[in-house]
C-alpha cells in the first residue's frame, strides 16, 4: 500500500511539473484566435516579375538585369486569364484558412490603384490596365477566407527611397532627412489606402532590415493601421512591433520561442513564377511539412506564384489539390490544435486537440505498431482519423508504456493520423525513467520487430545493450550468449546491422529526425533507424555538415539524396531527403548510414527572415 501511494504522488508531482499540461495558461489574445487555429495559409507572389519569370525585385537589386529592363515587364503583364474566384476556390480546397498576397513587392509596383505620390501601379502603368487586387480581396471575403496583405516597406523604384540597388544609393538619410520624410509619408499613405479600402485581417510586412524602427516610424505606422482595424494582426517584420514570428524557408528544428509563428515556404525554390525552376517538392513532402509545423504549434504559409496572365502552374495546382485531399480527411487533427507531446514520449510528430482530450500522432510510414512512453493515463479509445471503421487495439507494458497495434489498418498514402482519445486531459510523465529491458529478454522475444525496436530505442537514448555482449564490428564470429529461447531472426538482424550497433552511442536530439538514430564513436557517421515502409523519402533537418555518401547498412547499397531550401549564402541548412528504395527495406527495421564530411554539427538556432537573395 505504501509503494502505491508513493507512485501516485510521483505521478501527480510530474503532472504539475509537466509543460504538457500546465495548470495556469496565459490568456489568449482574442484577435489571435483565428490565426492560431488556422494552421495553413497560402502566400501569393504575383507581380511583373512573372512576365519574364525572374526573381521578384532582387533581379535588378543584385544587378542581374538593370532597372530599366526589369520595369519593361510592365508592358507584358496582362492578367488576361485572371479569374480570382478560381484562385479562392483552389485556396479553400487546399484546406487553407487565409491567404496573403503581395500588394507591392520591393520593386514598388502596386497591384491596386494607389493614389500615393509617384506610385507605380498595375492599373496606370501596365498592359493590364486594371486593379487586380480588389477583385481578389472581394472573393476572399465572399468565401470566408481571412485576408492577408503583404507590403514591402522598401521601394527600390521610388525616387524618395534612399536605396536603389545593392551597389547604388540615391542619398543618405542624414544628409537629406526631408526627402526621407517624403518617403515615409508615401508608404504610410499606401498603407492607409490598403487598410481603409480592404480591411485586412493581417498585414504581412517585409524588408524592415534596411532601416531602424525609428527611421521607419514603426509605432506611428502601427497606430495608423489600428485606426481602421484595432484587431489587425501584424507579422514580425515591422522592427519587433508584430504579433507573430516568421521563419522563412528553413523548417525550424526546435519549436520557436514565440507563442505564435508561421513558416513561409516555397513549393520549389522561387517565390514568384519562374518557368525553369522545376525543383518542386512532392505533395508528400509538403503534407509532411505541414504535419511538422502543426506538431510545433505553428502555421504553414505555402507559396504559389501565378503567371503574368493570372493562371497558376499545373504543378502548383497538383500540390494544392493533394494537400486538400489530406486536410479534408484530417480536419479535427489539424485546426485549433496545439503543439505535440515531447520526443521522449513519442518519437514522431504529434499534436494535441483544443479540448486537450485527444492526442494526434502523425505517421509517415506503414508499420505494425507505435509505442508511446510515460503515459500516466490510459486512453478510452484509439482511432484512425478519417477512417471511422478502423479498429485499433492497444496494450500497456510496465504500466506507462503503450503499444498501439496497427497491423490491421489502412494507411494514408502520405501521413496517417492516429488519435488517442481520453475522458480528461491525459497525464504525460515528465523526465520519466524507462524500464530498460535486458539484452537476454530482447533476444528471447518471439516478435523480432519489437525486439529490434527495443534495441534501437535503448541505443537512441544512450544505452547500448550490445556493448561488451560479444558483438563484433562486422557481425561475424559474434559471441553473444544464446539460450534455447533466443530468436534466431533477431540475432541475424544484429549480425547484418552490426556496424550501426557496435561501439555506437546516443542519437539525435528532438527535431532533426522523426525516429530513432545513433552516432558512431567518431561522430562522423549518423545511423537512422527506419521503421516499416516510409510513404516518401526519409527526411533529415538541421545538419550543418556536407554529406559524403548515404548507404543502406548491411546491404552496401549507395542511395541518393536531395537537398531542398538550402541557400548557398545562408548558414541555415536545407532539409535532406533520402530516397530509400522499397526493395532495400528490411522487414524488421532498415538502417541508413549517413557519412558526414566531419564530426556531426547540428543547427538548432532560430530561423530568421531572409535579408538577401543573391
Amino acid at each position: 500500500m505504501k509503494n502505491r501511494l508513493i507512485k501516485a504522488f510521483f505521478l501527480g508531482f510530474t503532472l504539475a511539473a509537466s509543460p504538457i499540461h500546465a495548470q495556469i495558461k496565459p490568456e489568449e489574445p482574442k484577435k489571435m484566435e483565428w490565426f492560431k487555429n488556422a494552421k495553413l495559409g497560402i502566400f501569393i507572389h504575383w507581380g511583373i516579375y512573372s512576365v519574364d519569370g525572374i526573381s521578384e525585385s532582387w533581379a535588378f537589386f543584385n544587378n542581374y538585369i538593370n532597372h530599366e529592363n526589369y520595369m519593361k515587364q510592365l508592358n507584358g503583364f496582362s492578367a488576361s486569364a485572371y479569374q480570382p474566384d478560381q484562385w479562392t476556390r483552389l485556396i479553400k480546397e487546399s484546406g487553407a484558412q487565409y491567404a496573403v498576397i503581395t500588394t507591392k513587392h520591393h520593386d514598388g509596383v502596386s497591384l491596386w490603384n494607389s493614389k500615393a505620390e509617384k506610385a507605380i501601379t498595375i492599373l496606370q502603368h501596365s498592359f493590364a490596365k486594371k486593379d487586380v487586387l480588389t477583385p481578389f480581396v472581394t472573393s476572399l471575403k465572399k468565401t470566408g477566407l481571412k485576408t492577408g496583405l503583404y507590403f514591402s516597406l522598401p521601394d527600390w523604384s521610388h525616387p524618395y527611397y534612399d536605396i536603389n540597388t545593392r551597389t547604388k544609393k540615391r542619398y543618405d538619410i542624414k544628409n537629406d532627412p526631408k526627402r526621407w520624410q517624403q518617403f515615409v509619408r508615401y508608404y504610410q499613405t499606401q498603407l492607409a489606402e490598403l487598410s481603409s479600402q480592404y480591411q485586412p485581417d493581417l498585414l504581412w510586412f517585409d524588408g524592415d532590415w534596411e532601416h531602424t524602427s525609428e527611421e521607419w516610424q514603426a509605432p506611428q505606422t502601427l497606430n495608423l493601421l489600428k485606426k481602421n482595424n484595432p484587431d489587425i494582426i501584424i507579422n514580425s517584420r515591422l522592427n519587433h512591433h508584430g504579433d507573430y514570428e516568421t521563419p522563412e524557408q528553413g523548417i525550424p528544428v526546435i519549436r520557436p520561442q514565440s507563442r505564435y509563428w508561421e513558416l513561409c515556404y516555397t513549393m520549389n525554390d522561387s517565390w514568384g513564377y519562374q518557368p525553369y525552376d522545376h525543383h518542386y517538392k512532392t505533395p508528400n513532402m509538403v503534407i509532411r511539412t505541414l504535419a511538422d509545423v502543426i506538431s510545433m504549434g505553428g502555421n504553414l504559409l505555402l507559396d504559389i506564384g501565378p503567371k503574368s496572365d493570372g493562371t497558376i502552374d499545373e504543378k502548383q495546382i497538383e500540390i494544392l489539390k493533394n494537400l486538400g485531399r489530406w486536410t479534408s480527411k484530417n480536419i479535427r487533427a489539424i485546426y485549433a490544435t496545439s503543439h505535440g507531446i515531447p520526443f521522449e514520449n513519442y518519437k514522431g510528430k504529434s499534436a494535441v486537440s483544443e479540448t486537450k482530450k485527444s492526442v494526434f500522432l502523425y505517421l509517415e510510414e506503414v508499420k505494425d505498431f507505435v509505442k508511446v512512453y510515460g503515459l500516466g493515463t490510459r486512453p478510452d479509445a484509439v482511432k484512425i482519423v478519417g477512417d471511422e471503421n478502423a479498429r485499433v487495439n492497444f496494450t500497456f507494458d510496465h504500466e506507462t508504456t503503450m503499444t498501439i497495434d496497427l497491423s490491421g489498418i489502412k494507411f494514408d498514402q502520405d501521413v496517417t493520423t492516429v488519435e488517442l482519445v481520453f475522458k480528461a486531459p491525459p497525464v504525460f510523465i515528465a523526465n520519466f525513467k524507462k524500464n530498460l529491458p535486458s539484452l537476454n529478454n530482447i533476444l528471447e522475444n518471439k516478435n523480432s520487430k519489437t525486439a529490434v525496436y527495443d534495441l534501437a530505442d535503448a541505443l537512441h537514448n544512450g544505452n547500448n545493450l550490445l556493448d561488451r555482449s560479444g558483438i563484433t564490428s562486422d557481425g561475424q564470429d559474434m559471441k553473444i550468449p544464446r539460450t534455447a529461447k533466443t530468436n534466431p531472426e533477431t540475432i541475424e538482424w544484429i549480425s547484418q546491422h552490426a556496424e550501426a550497433l557496435y561501439d555506437t552511442g546516443k542519437g539525435l536530439p528532438e527535431g532533426h529526425y522523426s525516429g530513432m538514430s545513433a552516432l558512431s564513436k567518431d561522430r562522423q557517421t549518423l545511423y537512422l533507424f527506419v521503421e516499416g515502409t516510409p510513404t516518401g523519402p526519409v527526411a533529415l533537418k538541421g545538419i550543418k555538415n556536407n554529406i559524403a555518401r548515404i548507404r543502406v547498412v548491411g546491404d552496401g547499397s549507395i542511395i541518393n539524396h536531395s537537398i531542398y531550401n538550402k541557400l548557398y549564402w545562408s548558414d541555415t541548412p536545407g532539409i535532406i531527403y533520402i530516397d530509400l528504395p522499397k526493395e532495400r527495406l528490411d522487414k524488421n527495421m532498415t538502417v541508413i548510414a549517413v557519412l558526414l564530411d566531419k564530426p556531426l554539427e547540428l543547427h538548432r538556432e532560430k530561423v530568421n527572415a531572409m535579408e538577401n537573395n543573391l
